[in-house]
């Protein structure tokens, strides 16, 4: 059998997978194997003797001319040098064409260059493959970072205080305002929260979207005062590489994470003019280029909008542009002050011992009879987060089921508790990490203790500048 082959070469030519082409030094096909036929459709006797170029390489995939002058496989006759090429295409016979990998090797006999060979294979389904395997990853990385932002806004949330308390009561005014909820939440429109701060604006923008069709897509907030002028335009549209000193990498706006969910708006009368022209294409066309950019991309987002400003008067005042406070004002919602539903504060207070209950890990049962009293008889003028605030301290210092107030109500008192808040639970803090030795995590540190998620006690111990 060996002897067979040895007589005999061609039979496992013929016998490989790939598609081999013999030539001779005028480029003549002097040999065509069987998978060549196959995968070309031309037979073996329509291409011997001929200059195969003029049948497989006569035209780029594109359409334009491919000169035989630049074909790698007639270069290597000419200067005997071994090639691999997997960027080109074959065409066959019924006019189709395939993506190629090739090598084309010179041919030597007796030190003399003779001809060369070209050994191919049809790449297209791997090619196909790859392209769906990179969309893929390309989709995997769109939702990578999708989550990761998300996951950041979360943890960022987390530490803000009372997420879930405040839409709670029974008052005239409140429940009417949970019928507008209501009614505008399964609309796409752009809805203007309206109220004094500390009143849970941001409370109502959630349930609207929780009671949304978008409820399962993202819920992304943007503080419109947090950010400078200068970078409030990549906050919202993101950038590009290279777009400003500092953009070291893209970056994704709120908008594009925001697509097919619900974009908040916090503070929107804090924008600056040019963001608010932005903003105004945004709304109008759903559209918009990142910082340094000049693809368009398009979303499909619903805008919510919050201030505890006059932005009438600042249009008459020319600081806010009239033609978006009409596209913000579609839907207005005006949450009540505190002082305009004092009948809810008995709700309002329990609601926020059950989360101080779960944060503090306490298990406080209420508030005594005088304490609401007192409650009901102040106007509030930091409203509900000023009630949470003196609460939360109360239930640091309270050694008692039922909460007593330890000082009295008075606008000048409260003001100070709630500054004085940081420096409570600044004390707490590293009295429990004191006793913990300075352990953050694990079954004995200091967030265990504390009834906090470790993120959230790093996060406060920052804020609060607190060092181990």
């Amino acid at each position: 059998m060996i002897k067979e082959f040895l007589n005999d070469p061609t039979l496992l030519l013929n016998a490989v997978g790939e598609g081999i082409y013999g030539f001779d030094l005028s480029g003549n096909a002097v040999f065509v194997n069987p998978a060549a036929e196959r995968m070309t459709g031309w037979k073996a006797d329509e291409l011997l003797g001929k200059k195969i170029h003029q049948y497989h390489h006569h035209t780029r995939k594109d359409g334009s001319p491919y000169p035989a002058d630049e074909c790698q496989i007639y270069c290597t006759m000419f200067d005997g040098k071994h090639r691999h090429v997997n960027d080109e295409v074959f065409w066959r016979k019924d006019g189709s064409y395939f993506a190629v990998e090739y090598t084309s090797t010179p041919v030597y006999k007796n030190g003399a260059l003779i001809g060369a060979v070209a050994i191919f294979r049809d790449v297209s389904k791997q090619q196909q493959t790859e392209a769906a395997l990179r969309d893929a990853l390309a989709q995997v990385q769109h939702l990578s970072e999708q989550l990761q932002a998300e996951n950041a806004y979360l943890i960022s949330e987390l530490n803000e205080d009372w997420q879930d308390s405040g839409l709670v009561g029974q008052s005239h005014s409140f429940q009417s305002m949970l019928e507008q909820i209501t009614l505008v939440s399964q609309t796409n429109s752009t809805v203007l929260i309206l109220g004094e701060n500390g009143t849970g604006k941001e409370l109502v923008a959630r349930n609207l979207h929780r009671l949304s069709n978008r409820a399962e897509q993202p819920f992304i907030k943007v503080n419109c005062a947090a950010f400078s002028a200068n970078l409030i335009e990549s906050e919202l549209f993101g950038h590009e590489k290279g777009a400003f000193t500092g953009a070291n990498e893209r970056r994704k706006g709120r908008f594009e994470l925001a697509d097919k969910g619900t974009l908040f708006l916090d503070e929107v009368a804090e924008l600056p003019l040019e963001a608010q022209s932005k903003l105004l294409r945004v709304l109008q066309e759903q559209e918009f280029e990142r910082v340094g950019g000049s693809q368009t991309l398009k979303v499909d987002i619903r805008v919510l909008a919050a201030t505890n400003r006059n932005l009438w008067q600042m249009v008459e005042q020319g600081s806010f542009r009239m033609d978006l406070y009409y596209r913000l004002n579609v839907f207005p919602i005006r949450v009540p002050a505190l002082r305009e539903r004092k009948e809810d504060i008995p709700l309002l207070a329990a609601n926020i011992i059950t989360q101080l209950n779960k944060r503090l890990g306490k298990q406080l049962k209420g508030l005594s009879k005088a304490t609401l009293t007192k409650l009901a008889n102040y106007d509030w003028p930091g409203n509900i987060r000023e009630l949470q605030n003196i609460l939360e301290r109360e239930a640091i210092l309270s050694k008692q089921a039922v909460l007593k107030l330890s000082a009295p109500l008075s606008n000048e008192q409260s003001n100070e508790q709630v500054v004085s808040l940081d420096a409570v639970q600044k004390q707490h803090i590293c009295e429990v990490l004191k006793r913990c030795n300075g352990q953050i995590s694990g079954e004995n540190g200091a967030a265990t203790l504390l009834g906090l998620p470790e993120s959230t006690l790093r996060s406060k111990m920052k804020k609060l500048a607190i060092k181990r």
